[in-house]
């Protein structure tokens, strides 16, 4: 097994991407070099409200994404 496949954020990384494919989503790279802030770009307007949703971690992306689908249906929840 490669070694980013078993990388915990690597990981995190393919189960957001699936979790939300009307969005692109990657980790930015800071100015030394390293991984920085989770990114999420919209691409279909059914699945978010704003266009860029910034985030420290995977799992607040994921809970700002979840409130992003629940904005974009209506609902405001995500659910």
């Amino acid at each position: 097994m490669s070694k980013s496949s078993t990388n915990p954020d690597h990981m995190a990384l393919v189960a957001l991407r699936v979790d939300f494919p009307g969005h692109s989503i990657w980790r930015a790279n800071r100015s030394d070099g390293r991984l920085g802030d989770w990114v999420a770009t919209l691409r279909d307007p059914s699945q978010g409200v704003d266009p860029t949703v910034i985030a420290s971690d995977a799992d607040r992306l994921r809970e700002l994404l979840i409130i992003e689908r629940g904005l974009a249906i209506g609902s405001g929840d995500g659910l």
